[in-house]
């Protein structure tokens, strides 16, 4: 287990010294005159080319539509046009080429440096946003685990080839953070989270309105939501939910995630991916807690933290 503090914008702010793990602080740096510009900070050498508006259905969830975007290594066009080149013939120089997943809100920041060092990046529209917790957020992971399906028995026209789908891996914030999150192996505990809603609703000081709200939504709803999860996930012997993930999916990184409560210590007990986690101590009032308890619990054995400080 390794965390590592980044001291940001402030550097008079400094972690604690009481905890008892890897600390690395960039005081020096940001006293220095001279700027070290880090490893893979620049882009890669492959073009980046994109295919957008890829549809699928899911027919074993009341067919479900699931539209992608995808980026990957491309072989640069004639034409002078804006990187990321739609439609642009695939560069096969170097595939199969690992496959990163998130939402297609987050890929349009990352994608484009990720997949100049030989990746593939599918992005699934449309998820990542919702008002409080309920069906999307596990309906969202399940599209996650469906489109690594679909681009492995089914590889989009003129991608044939090109992914390796054996090897991928999972990244997103907050909402999308959480899929991530799930995409780890935690599990969900049921008796967790309803107990923590129960108390929550009592706690001195009191939570937060939006919060509360956020959070336990779907305590009110529960039989409802495992009615429509289904029993091939909700039927355990041991009280916990099965993991919604995927053999292929090797790694994850959660930034920000949401969900602590959802799975609980025995939840995040079960993680088994290795795990790289983002926060930021000035996130919100609740976040960086959370977050710390997450990272806490994840039975993941390869698992690392970084926190930007202030």
């Amino acid at each position: 287990m390794v965390i590592l503090f980044i001291t940001a914008c402030n550097p008079a702010i400094s972690p604690s010294s009481e905890v008892d793990n890897t600390q690395i602080t960039t005081n020096e740096a940001v006293q220095s005159a001279e700027v070290v510009r880090l490893p893979l900070s620049e882009p890669g050498s492959f073009t980046v080319g994109i295919r957008r508006n890829i549809n699928f259905v899911d027919t074993n969830r009341n067919n479900r539509e699931v539209y992608l975007t995808i980026w990957y290594p491309a072989i640069k066009p004639d034409e002078s046009a804006t990187e990321p080149y739609l439609d642009a013939l695939a560069d096969l120089s170097s595939a199969p080429y690992p496959v990163i997943l998130s939402s297609s809100k987050l890929g349009f920041i990352f994608a484009k440096q990720l997949v100049s060092y030989g990746f593939v990046y599918v992005g699934i529209n449309g998820i990542d946003t919702y008002m409080h917790f309920d069906k999307n957020a596990f309906d969202q992971p399940l599209d996650i685990i469906f489109a690594l399906d679909q681009v492995s028995v089914a590889p989009v026209e003129g991608l044939e080839g090109l992914l390796d789908t054996q090897k991928a891996g999972t990244v997103g914030y907050s909402f999308d953070g959480t899929n991530s999150l799930f995409l780890s192996g935690a599990r969900v505990d049921p008796e967790y989270y309803l107990s923590y809603c129960k108390q929550a609703s009592v706690m001195e000081p009191p939570l937060e309105y939006w919060y509360l709200n956020y959070y336990c939504y779907l305590s009110t709803k529960w039989n409802e939501l495992s009615d429509y999860i289904g029993k091939d996930i909700t039927a355990s012997e041991d009280g916990l939910w099965q993991p919604i993930t995927d053999e292929r999916i090797r790694a994850v990184m959660p930034m920000a995630p949401d969900g602590a409560w959802f799975f609980g210590e025995k939840g995040l007990a079960a993680a088994n991916r290795a795990v790289f986690m983002i926060q930021a101590s000035k996130d919100s009032q609740y976040q960086p807690t959370e977050g710390a308890f997450i990272f806490e619990h994840l039975g993941s054995k390869d698992k690392t933290m970084v926190s930007f400080i202030g």
